[in-house]
């Protein structure tokens, strides 16, 4: 995400606490690599423009 957005490694923690704060993600405490969407397949559009298979 730091690269992607290039943003400091503070900007992506805010950004991952905001998005689990809306409930758009949910992280497991201690755990690396543990972040888990929420945000149900059909709602993210990008899926549909790369044609990515949605099932």
């Amino acid at each position: 995400m730091q690269r992607h957005f290039e943003v400091s490694p503070p900007s992506v923690h805010q950004m991952l606490v905001t998005l689990e704060r809306n409930g758009l993600i949910r992280r497991q405490p201690g755990v690396a690599r543990s972040i888990q969407i929420l945000v149900a397949t059909k709602n993210l559009p990008i899926l549909d423009w790369l044609k990515i298979n949605q099932s």
